[in-house]
């Protein structure tokens, strides 16, 4: 896997060896290695315009993916060059020298002498950065599996981990699934001196408005910022972008052809599925940027195929099944050419494009309403009508109050499988035994408390930074890239677009229930109207419907389900009900359920990891 690698304050025979094993078989095309001493090494892998390595007074330096040195007035695009800035200014003036590095990267700085080691990634964490406290030092990685590769170490499994991941369908960082390996979290830097281990903040999401909310001057700043990011990512080698045909994708690709005067390679994905199919935005905005359209279709045979060596390239269970699109989309750009790839992933996140803020929203007018009014009439009054659920509008109104009178962010889930479906009903009574249920509610709690904002809407993106980028999205796209060769980089994360939606008004985010207005208004010259007007649908897979009618799938599903009967973590009678009756009743809602746990099962059994 692409990134930095490395340990300090350790003991080993032959240190150089210990990192060659860490990088593993099928590492990135360029690798770098310097200064390995007796107690010491670095690595880095990777494209070669997207890694460096430097050494210099008995300290080195590994810098990985697209990072920018911005600094009075100059900026430094070139990672070689990068590299030997950031451990200069380093040592001028210790962690501040990271408020001068922009864009996407992972770094590690290690002084040997005194035993030091620093981490880092950006504010997004677009690239990943796993750590250990060893039983003599401290190492480091892109991933588990490779800190799993150093002589004498075993993983331990971490139960919590395991639940943690069928809650969210991933495993929310700092946690790892192993036992006490932490994630370098985004916009963090972690310390290792002397088997000392701090963890602190060099970007921390303020949301701040102006006392001018002047829309043509935002509009102008917003327009500006994603253009520089665009000019940024595009490299001078093949370039392409993802292309699904909502707002960012489009504008990304509509921008490569502003950028280099050529007309963006841009690849996109379909299914032959009702409700899932968005070829024919993909295409509007191909026709409307004259881009070099290239397609895939998707298949039920694809999924078999891909699913297995998919669910392997993770180093922790991954149950995002848009991974497999994205896999196809990527090896179709890599197929005419293309060495980089531009996804619009971080837009929604930023500008208020997903469709749970504008429900959340209508919840949260609920609070408007005296507190004591609510519990003591409203609720009671709403619990009293159970039995009258043959009458619509009644049935609605429970379930709005039922929902709204949640706080938030626990409110977020109230429409998690494991929730509707109730634990005792899924897992065995010896892993509830072993897990503490209300994990997944602190950790978006205490998520959530650290962004002390009143608005409801900047909440919500802060929170998303985390559990929708940081742990689910950009880990989909980078790995499903890197599995088929091609670098990937994301306009949509450049920081100063990142500072306009800081800056911008709440209701600039989401006009009551309109969501992106200040979005959409500012590109609404560029784009087509059918994409500015499109309803938010996103790059599903059609999991349900083909698990029903696709042999090969369901066989897949009932092996892999099967398998994971013995590891006595889900019921057995659960099981058979979800296979035989529930995934029938309703594809669309239980097949996320059976892929999650075939995902689970699948990963466990791909290279010898341990499971229960």
């Amino acid at each position: 896997m692409n990134g930095v690698y490395g340990f300090v304050d350790c003991v080993f025979p032959e240190p150089r060896e210990v990192v060659h094993a860490m990088l593993g078989p099928g590492h990135g095309p360029a690798v770098a290695t310097a200064d390995t001493g007796v107690t010491h090494a670095l690595a880095a892998t990777g494209w070669p315009q997207a890694t460096a390595l430097f050494a210099r007074d008995h300290c080195v330096v590994a810098v990985h993916g697209h990072p920018y040195w911005e600094e009075r007035g100059s900026r430094q695009t070139t990672v070689s060059a990068i590299a030997p800035r950031v451990l200069q200014a380093y040592a001028e003036r210790g962690e501040a020298a990271l408020q001068s590095l922009h864009g996407d990267f992972a770094i590690a700085l290690l002084d040997p002498r005194r035993n030091h080691a620093l981490l880092a990634v950006d504010r997004m964490s677009v690239h990943n950065l796993v750590y250990a406290e060893l039983r003599d030092g401290f190492a480091f990685a892109p991933s588990s599996d490779a800190l799993a590769r150093i002589p004498g170490v075993v993983p331990q499994l971490d139960p919590q981990q395991v639940f943690n991941y069928l809650y969210f369908h991933m495993v929310p960082g700092p946690a790892t699934i192993y036992r006490g390996w932490r994630r370098v979290p985004p916009g963090h830097v972690v310390a290792y001196s002397k088997g000392r281990v701090e963890v602190r903040p060099h970007w921390r999401p303020v949301f701040t408005v102006g006392t001018e909310a002047d829309f043509q001057s935002r509009k102008r700043e917003f327009r500006a910022a994603l253009e520089d990011g665009v000019r940024i990512a595009v490299d001078a080698q093949a370039c392409g972008a993802f292309l699904s045909g909502g707002t960012d994708s489009s504008t990304i690709a509509g921008l490569v052809g502003q950028v280099t005067g050529v007309p963006a390679k841009t690849f996109s994905i379909g299914f032959d599925a009702a409700g899932y199919d968005e070829m024919d935005f993909a295409r509007t905005a191909s026709r409307h940027f004259g881009t070099e359209q290239h397609e895939y279709y998707v298949t039920p045979s694809d999924v078999v195929a891909a699913l297995p060596r998919i669910a392997e390239a993770y180093d922790q269970p991954f149950g995002n099944a848009s991974a497999i699109p994205t896999y196809y989309c990527a090896r179709l750009a890599r197929e005419h050419g293309v060495k980089r790839i531009l996804g619009g992933d971080g837009g929604d996140e930023l500008y208020g494009g997903n469709a749970r803020y504008a429900r959340q929203q209508v919840f949260a007018r609920y609070d408007v309403i005296p507190e004591p009014l609510r519990r003591a009439v409203i609720e009671p009054l709403a619990r009293s009508l159970r039995h009258t659920d043959r009458i619509a509008l009644l049935r609605k109104a429970r379930s709005y109050i039922a929902q709204a009178s949640q706080p938030m962010p626990e409110r977020y889930e109230s429409y998690n499988l494991l929730e509707r479906l109730g634990l005792a009903t899924v897992f065995t009574q010896d892993f509830l035994h072993s897990v503490d249920p209300l994990v997944p509610h602190g950790h978006m709690r205490s998520l959530w408390d650290s962004t002390p904002d009143d608005a409801l809407i900047n909440r919500m993106l802060a929170l998303d930074f985390h559990l929708t980028l940081a742990d689910n999205d950009l880990p989909k796209v980078t790995r499903m890239c890197e599995l088929a060769g091609v670098d990937v980089a994301f306009p949509m994360l450049h920081d100063p677009v990142i500072d306009v939606s800081m800056g911008l008004p709440a209701d600039y985010k989401l006009r009551g229930t309109t969501l992106r207005w200040f979005f959409k208004e500012s590109l609404k010259d560029f784009l087509p109207a059918q994409i500015i007007t499109k309803e938010k649908h996103g790059f599903g897979l059609p999991v349900g419907a083909w698990l029903q009618s696709h042999p090969p799938l369901r066989a897949l599903a009932s092996d892999a389900l099967a398998g994971l009967r013995g590891r006595h973590i889900v019921r057995p009678e659960f099981l058979d009900r979800l296979v035989n009756h529930h995934l029938d009743e309703h594809p669309g809602y239980y097949g996320v359920m059976v892929w999650i746990l075939m995902v689970l099962e699948l990963w466990f059994r791909r290279g010898n990891r341990a499971g229960p």
